[in-house]
């Protein structure tokens, strides 16, 4: 049982409006980091630091954007109304 899937509507301006401040809160909290951490006096990190830094971020958001990823996914193709469906069942088995 197919269900007739439209394409997803195009974003609007109150969404790019979103994502814009969205984004800036981004760069406002890594400029703020980066500002106090270069401010503490006799602490420094060094360029290999900042490049594993870079990749642990790069890294975590890979791994959050895959999972979120799979969850649309799974709820696109419809497997979690089979997986509800084994849920409802084992509970009225229990009753």
């Amino acid at each position: 049982m197919k269900q007739d899937i439209s394409p997803p509507a195009r974003l609007g301006a109150w969404g790019w409006i979103a994502i814009i401040v969205i984004f800036a809160f981004l760069a406002f909290a890594i400029a703020f980091a980066v500002h106090g951490w270069n401010s503490i006096d006799g602490v420094s990190i060094p360029t290999m630091g900042w490049v594993v830094l870079g990749i642990g971020v790069v890294a975590t958001l890979a791994v959050g954007g895959g999972l979120m990823a799979l969850l649309f996914y799974s709820s696109r193709k419809q497997y979690d109304r089979e997986a509800h469906g084994m849920q409802q069942r084992a509970m009225d088995d229990r009753e």
